[in-house]
């Protein structure tokens, strides 16, 4: 089909000119197996207390449900990893947080990216999601041929690691599709499962999202974190890399080249006394364009406290 193959050939073109590292697409179907993987997932209890992870089941499984009409799933990547790290000294934030919050990038990218696609298109129905809507992103990462799903249930890929935002654009227009990704090359290693200080990651790429540092120093909104994790967040207060930087696939990263997500200087920098002393208004100056908002400053402050006592 010649049209398919100019309008791929166009779409993966627009993802380079907006900074994308990875374009991927596959044809749009219910993804069966997966949605018996989340199910079970959730009557285990792994999701903890994060109740939305319940909602919207079919809508997770089945994109015509997002995209009435929907043909093609477009998978895209953009890089995050940073070219400067903390001080060892401070407490531990997640790469991904360093600079700009990646929904506010990448939602506009992909409003770039359907401008792009409508202009020399023409009248297409699609909509891009970035962590907005209950879609498996990384499956659908998989399906494209990007990468596959590494025993830390992240993507990996095998030029450059896991160091990715996954954004996912669904769309009624007729692609080429690409060959799903088939091989798993995590192997006999084990270093992710045996690094894990919370015992968060299982057998069979299952993740105990109940049990992950990120879900309590990001997710979990009570006042307090159970006692019993005491000492074993390695002075992490917001996410955690601990299985990426351990992963051997993540030596091949390289330092991002989209300069929204340029390190905050107080990420790199503050020592534990001064996230201590911040106060709640400088904190919302600071980090008024940061992922750190999901936590709040409350979340931030409740993590010292627990890092310490």
């Amino acid at each position: 089909m010649a049209v398919a193959k100019t309008n791929t050939e166009l779409i993966k073109r627009f993802s380079r000119q907006l900074g994308f590292d990875y374009c991927g697409i596959a044809r749009s179907r219910s993804l069966d197996e997966d949605a018996r993987r989340l199910e079970s997932w959730l009557d285990k209890g792994m999701h903890g207390t994060m109740q939305y992870m319940e909602n919207y089941f079919d809508l997770r499984i089945d994109p015509s449900r997002l995209v009435p009409g929907a043909k093609s799933v477009i998978t895209l990547l953009l890089n995050y990893f940073p070219s400067q790290q903390q001080t060892t000294e401070a407490p531990k934030i997640s790469k991904y947080a360093f600079g700009m919050d990646y929904h506010e990038v990448i939602r506009e990218k992909l409003k770039n990216m359907l401008h792009l696609i409508h202009e020399n298109i023409g009248e297409v129905h699609g909509r891009g999601f970035v962590d907005s809507a209950p879609v498996l992103e990384r499956s659908w990462a998989r399906e494209s041929g990007i990468g596959w799903i590494g025993k830390n249930a992240n993507l990996l890929t095998k030029e450059r690691g896991s160091f990715f935002f996954i954004a996912t654009l669904i769309t009624d227009l007729e692609l080429e599709y690409d060959d799903p990704f088939a091989k798993d090359y995590c192997g006999s290693c084990r270093r992710c499962i045996d690094a894990c200080p919370t015992d968060a990651i299982l057998e069979e790429r299952v993740v105990d999202g109940s049990k992950c540092i990120s879900y309590f120093t990001i997710e979990l909104k009570d006042a307090l974190i159970p006692g019993e994790m005491k000492d074993q967040f390695k002075d992490w207060i917001f996410g955690c890399d601990i299985c990426q930087d351990i992963c051997p696939w993540n030596r091949f990263s390289r330092p991002t080249t989209e300069a929204a997500f340029t390190p905050i200087p107080e990420i790199l920098n503050f020592s534990t006394k001064e996230w201590e002393s911040l106060s709640e208004e400088s904190f919302k100056k600071i980090f008024q364009h940061s992922a750190l908002k999901r936590s709040k400053f409350k979340g931030i402050q409740r993590n010292l406290k627990f890092l310490k006592s």
